[in-house]
């Protein structure tokens, strides 16, 4: 390996480490305040937004603010977040779930950035892989950009032929995201911290579990901007 290769792959090891370090050490509660903020606008933003009634038939939703993308010709990405699912039979959603995005990628990339991420899982399929240990996002998992607007309703084929579906609102350097090759797993720190023992995401997302308080601010947001009912 030459000298110059050597130098990008150590600029872009320090570049990475430097900027996934700082999300790590978020608190938990912010966290889940920063999700309820993220939901909250990218529902909000008039014609542009996440369409209401997309969001009222999906399976379950993934909320992570600020992922975190840095890098200089290889480059990663890095994010924690909550995923929520439909409570079976009753109204309104699960406690909510830590979740953890992170891949890799190639190409010509400098800079550091932040992204807003909401994933929409449309079906039982998506639910199954959320519901996994581990899945990959356009391997394991279908994925697709979701139409923006106040209704989706003709948007039909996108919704039918996803498992999830994408939004970001991204800032920094980078003009957009891809999650594809992403991978999504549990992040088993957030759950002991939120839940104070062990709990698999499989058990909160489905079970009868009792969300903290500190998820307040994110369950206000998650019932406003729902309408659905089961």
């Amino acid at each position: 390996m030459n000298k110059t290769l050597t130098a990008i792959l150590a600029t872009a090891s320090f570049m990475s480490a430097a900027a996934f370090a700082a999300d790590r050490e978020v608190k938990v509660d912010d966290r889940l305040d920063a999700s309820a903020d993220t939901l909250n606008a990218m529902m909000r933003a008039s014609d542009h937004g996440i369409p209401h009634d997309l969001l009222d038939k999906a399976k379950c939703v993934v909320v992570v603010p600020g992922m975190k993308k840095a890098g200089f010709i290889f480059g990663g990405k890095y994010g924690r977040g909550f995923a929520v699912c439909r409570e079976a039979g009753r109204s309104g959603w699960s406690a909510p779930a830590g979740m953890i995005v992170e891949g890799g990628s190639f190409g010509f990339q400098i800079g550091a950035s932040e992204t807003d991420v909401v994933l929409l899982v449309m079906n039982d399929g998506g639910m199954k892989h959320l519901l996994s240990d581990k899945f990959t996002l356009g391997g394991d998992a279908s994925i697709a950009a979701g139409p923006i607007g106040r209704s989706a309703s003709a948007q039909t084929d996108v919704e039918l032929s996803a498992e999830m579906l994408s939004y970001s609102r991204s800032r920094g350097l980078f003009a957009g995201i891809s999650l594809e090759g992403a991978t999504l797993r549990p992040d088993d720190q957030a759950d002991t911290e939120l839940y104070s023992h062990d709990a698999t995401n499989r058990e909160i997302l489905t079970g009868d579990f009792k969300a903290p308080a500190a998820a307040g601010k994110f369950e206000r947001a998650l019932h406003r901007d729902s309408a659905k009912r089961t």
